[in-house]
């Protein structure tokens, strides 16, 4: 990386302050410049976890951003590395995601979308002139430099930007975001640069309604859709949208890349050049409510997407935030290596599905011992005949088949406290239990199930030492961060001996 790495060791020119936020092999930090006092966001790359693949992404990302020096992209301004970090230094971007300001405003117009629009096109024209497609742009890479009224939008996020040669055409493999993906992508013909101005089609939609214009559930049918550019501007909501602003639309997803107007042609459409004139003044605020709800669906994407990666171990077919394809040769591989990402300040997180797996296996680990331990409490309960303890571990509402019940099911803490009292209570001798083989599943986030071997062991009426042992279940569920015992099944001996 010698082109854009400086000698300067990281600590000696600048400070750091408070994690922004982290992924699989980065975290971003913010930090002063000490000659200045300007501040930066640092992203921190452990460089010691990288693949050679991972170096190259590294190195093509620093060399990209390197050349941007735009007022409408998150500028990169220091790449230094050192023994096992590589520090990049960008913007610090403190305005949050375009979407979410524009929800917030008192008034929002047709004309407050075209300017939007206006500097999305400036930072890809930018791009395009250096020879760059950015390949991945949304709504989340779409960010304000400040919360200032006003502030400019920054493009953000180049870890699947990749460098062409002019206007030519490649297989570059498969990457960017499901919905934003472009149809020669799709069908992994060769592409470039026009890919770049469909996705900014599909943006400068939600612009104006506030809902995408190619939507499904089914990734396959949202593919369909893509591919046969098949959108349309439905009543009531396209009525009050001018025609100027559905040419543009029409012109950017145009199906045929050779026919789709350039960044340069869009900034030099009347709806955005002429905005004052041309583009409504009207406050649209059936759109602001419905970018609202689209705010929310991403955000709630993006928080289950950790639990999708894991339960579908990976597959090609999933639909997750992006993608980008293994193969970068120019051939056209099967299927794409999807990779979660978040931008943090303008800096790209990226979270690897084999990180998310095993960060999941840490999880699930240790939801498990805690669903044992908690059952080792409620039978220490038991032996120690103390009742007030095992109304706190159970459901008010526990369900139980127990032996001493004879086969009926038991609702509620009546039975319980009745084998408490009067049962319980005759066992004078120590009782000692052990839990033989635990098996936990987890159902999810807030279920789980135990099933074990309850192994007793105590001393009889004459001394002698004792022991039996009974089946178990339990079904517990977690309520405001507790778990509770819901449900409980018994096969075999009675789980207390009696005297």
């Amino acid at each position: 990386m010698a082109t854009v790495v400086t000698s300067t060791r990281f600590t000696d020119e600048y400070q750091l302050y408070e994690e922004l936020g982290k992924g699989a092999f980065s975290i971003v930090r913010r930090c002063v410049k000490k000659s200045t006092g300007q501040e930066y966001a640092a992203k921190i790359i452990n460089t010691k976890k990288l693949s050679a693949r991972d170096h190259q992404k590294l190195e093509r990302e620093a060399r990209i951003c390197r050349l941007l020096k735009h007022p409408n992209i998150v500028r990169l301004h220091d790449s230094i590395s050192e023994e096992g970090f590589h520090y990049l230094v960008f913007d610090l971007v403190t305005g949050g995601e375009l979407f979410e300001d524009i929800v917030a405003r008192e008034f929002y117009s047709e004309a407050d979308a075209s300017h939007c629009i206006n500097q999305i096109l400036e930072s890809v024209s930018h791009i395009h002139q250096h020879d760059i497609v950015h390949r991945d742009l949304k709504p989340e890479n779409l960010l304000l430099a400040s919360k200032m009224k006003g502030a400019a939008v920054k493009l953000a996020d180049f870890g699947l930007a990749i460098e062409v040669q002019g206007d030519q055409q490649a297989w570059f493999g498969f990457a960017g975001t499901p919905g934003y993906l472009s149809p020669e992508v799709l069908r992994k013909d060769p592409y470039g640069k026009p890919v770049d101005i469909w996705a900014c089609g599909v943006i400068l939609y939600i612009l104006l309604v506030g809902y995408p214009p190619f939507w499904d559930e089914d990734q396959h049918k949202l593919y369909q859709q893509i591919k046969a550019g098949a959108y349309d501007f439905p009543s009531p909501e396209w009525d009050t949208v001018t025609p100027e602003a559905k040419n543009l639309i029409n012109q950017m997803l145009t199906i045929n890349p050779a026919k789709r107007i350039t960044a340069d042609q869009a900034i030099k459409h009347p709806w955005v050049c002429q905005r004052s004139t041309v583009a409504s003044m009207m406050h649209r605020q059936e759109t602001v409510e419905c970018l609202r709800k689209f705010n929310a669906r991403r955000k709630l994407k993006g928080a289950i997407l950790t639990t999708m990666l894991v339960s579908r171990n990976f597959s090609g077919e999933l639909n997750c935030n992006n993608a980008e394809e293994e193969d970068m040769k120019g051939r056209k591989g099967t299927y794409p290596t999807f990779t979660y990402s978040h931008v943090v300040n303008g800096c790209t997180v990226h979270v690897e599905p084999k990180s998310l797996y095993r960060r999941s296996v840490f999880v699930s680990s240790a939801r498990k011992q805690e669903i044992i331990k908690m059952t080792e409490q409620l039978i220490e309960a038991i032996n120690n005949g103390d009742f007030d303890a095992y109304t706190r571990i159970c459901d008010p509402g526990l369900t139980s088949f127990e032996p001493e019940a004879l086969g009926n099911l038991v609702e509620g803490m009546d039975f319980h406290k009745f084998y408490f009292e009067n049962l319980l209570s005759k066992n004078s001798k120590p009782v000692h239990t052990t839990i033989l083989n635990p098996h936990v599943h987890l159902i999810g986030e807030d279920a789980a199930c135990i099933a074990y071997i309850r192994l007793t062991q105590y001393m009889d009426g004459q001394g002698q030492p004792r022991s039996c042992q009974s089946e178990e279940t339990r079904v517990w569920h977690r309520r405001d961060a507790k778990w509770l015992n819901v449900h409980f099944h018994c096969s075999g001996a009675p789980a207390a001996p009696l005297q």
